[in-house]
């Protein structure tokens, strides 16, 4: 097991409203600078997919907020961000 699969293994371990509260967590983070790609990639791995994790964002973003994220990045990380976001 790599460094990467440890957080993953115990997010498993979480309910859904543990997860939600650290994803919650993560979007004050971005408000206070986080960069969005983290915030996304860090989502991913506590919801347990992309499709979760997305879910979670919408509701705890506002449409601008989405859009200032997927604007944020650039190049790939712009097509990453904006999966989750739009």
């Amino acid at each position: 097991m790599i460094k990467e699969d440890v957080g993953t293994e115990v997010y498993k371990t979480w309910s859904n409203a543990q997860r939600r509260e650290e994803i919650a967590k993560l979007v004050q983070g971005y408000r206070s600078g986080l960069p969005a790609s983290i915030m996304c990639k860090i989502s991913d791995s506590i919801a347990g997919n992309r499709k979760r994790a997305r879910k979670y964002l919408h509701e705890m973003l506002t449409p601008e907020e989405r859009q200032i994220a997927v604007d944020s990045e650039t190049g790939e990380m712009m097509i990453f961000v904006r999966g989750y976001m739009l």
